[in-house]
C-alpha cells in the first residue's frame, strides 16, 4: 500500500470538492448536510455522504464518479452526514466503509423538543449487511492510504471546547452525547497538512492538536470543513480564532455547521486566508 522512497508517508497530490454543503455555487444543489470527494495518489475517497440526494446529483453535475470510490469514510453518525450511505455502496460496490462503530447509536438533539438525529435506518442497515471484510471500525489514527490518515477518537483537553449542542443519546435529555465518534481526516503533504472536519464535535483545536502530534508535523496547509461554532459564545469565537493564529494556515475553508456569523468573525479575524466553502469549491494541492 505504501512506497518505499524517503517520501513515503507524504502524498504527492490531493485533490478536495465539496459535494454537500449549506452553500452552493450556481447550478448545483445545497442542503444542510455535508460532503467531501478527496483524490490522492491511489485513493479516492468519499468523505461523509450528504444529507439527501442533492450529493449525487452534485456529484454527477461536477463529472465525479462516485462508484470509483476505494473508500467511504463517516466523521460521525448524524443523518447529514450519512444521508446517502445506502446509495454510495449500491454504486461503489467494493469501496471499505471507515468509521467508529459509535455511529449507530441513536441519538437526539433537544431545543423546544427531541428530534432524533442519529443515523438513517437505512443507512444502518446497510452498514450492518456489509461484510466484515468491508467494514472497519477506526477507534485509533489509523492509516488510508499513501500520507492520508483518520484521526479516530480525538482527545477533549481545551476546556472552551465542547460538542457544540445539546446532544443525548435520550429523548428525555438525561444521557448526554460526547459523539465520541467523531473523527478527522488528514493528508500529509510535502508543504504541510491539509485537514479534512465533519462537523468536529470533538473541538477544531482538540483536532488541530492531535493531528498536528500524531503527524510529527506542526505545518497546517489548509483546513476544509465543519467546525461546529452556531452556537458558539463569543469567548469561544475569540479564543478559537487567536488558537487558530498561532497555526498561521494559509487556507481556512468553514463549511456547513461552521455558521454564518461566525465565518465572518473567522474572517475579520484571520484575514484572506479565511473563504467559506460551497459546494462545487475543489482545492488542490
Amino acid at each position: 500500500m505504501f512506497a518505499t522512497t524517503e517520501n513515503a508517508m507524504h502524498a504527492s497530490g490531493i485533490s478536495i470538492t465539496v459535494l454537500s454543503d449549506n452553500r452552493a455555487a450556481y447550478g448545483l444543489e445545497a442542503e444542510h448536510g455535508f460532503s467531501l470527494w478527496i483524490e490522492t495518489v491511489g485513493r479516492k475517497i468519499l468523505f461523509d455522504t450528504g444529507r439527501d440526494e442533492a450529493m449525487l446529483r452534485n456529484a454527477d453535475q461536477l463529472g465525479i464518479e462516485l462508484g470509483r470510490a476505494d473508500c467511504v469514510v463517516l466523521s460521525h453518525g448524524h443523518y447529514d452526514h450519512t444521508g446517502n450511505v445506502p446509495k454510495m455502496f449500491a454504486r461503489a460496490e467494493h469501496a471499505q466503509l471507515f468509521s467508529h462503530p459509535n455511529v449507530l447509536q441513536t441519538r437526539y438533539s433537544i431545543h423546544d423538543a427531541p428530534k432524533q438525529i442519529g443515523m438513517p435506518a437505512k443507512s444502518v442497515g446497510t452498514i450492518m449487511a456489509l461484510p466484515n471484510a468491508r467494514r472497519n471500525w477506526v477507534t485509533v489514527p489509523r492509516f488510508l492510504g499513501l500520507g492520508v490518515m483518520l484521526t479516530g477518537p480525538v482527545p477533549r483537553v481545551i476546556a472552551y471546547e465542547d460538542t457544540g449542542g445539546p446532544f443525548f443519546l435520550d429523548a428525555d435529555g438525561k444521557r448526554p452525547d460526547e459523539i465520541t465518534d467523531d473523527q478527522s481526516l488528514w493528508v500529509q503533504t510535502l508543504a504541510g497538512l491539509v485537514v479534512c472536519l465533519g462537523c468536529c464535535h470533538a473541538g477544531v483545536i482538540n483536532t488541530l492538536r492531535h493531528i498536528t502530534a500524531v503527524a510529527g508535523d506542526k505545518r497546517v496547509m489548509a483546513v476544509i470543513g465543519g467546525m461546529h461554532l452556531l452556537h458558539a459564545t463569543e469567548t469561544r469565537l475569540e479564543q478559537t480564532a487567536e488558537a487558530l493564529k498561532e497555526y498561521n494556515i494559509p487556507y481556512v475553508f468553514p463549511c456547513h455547521c461552521t455558521g454564518d456569523a461566525p465565518m465572518d468573525f473567522l474572517a475579520k479575524k484571520l484575514g484572506a486566508s479565511v473563504q467559506p466553502g460551497y459546494v462545487g469549491l475543489k482545492v488542490s494541492f
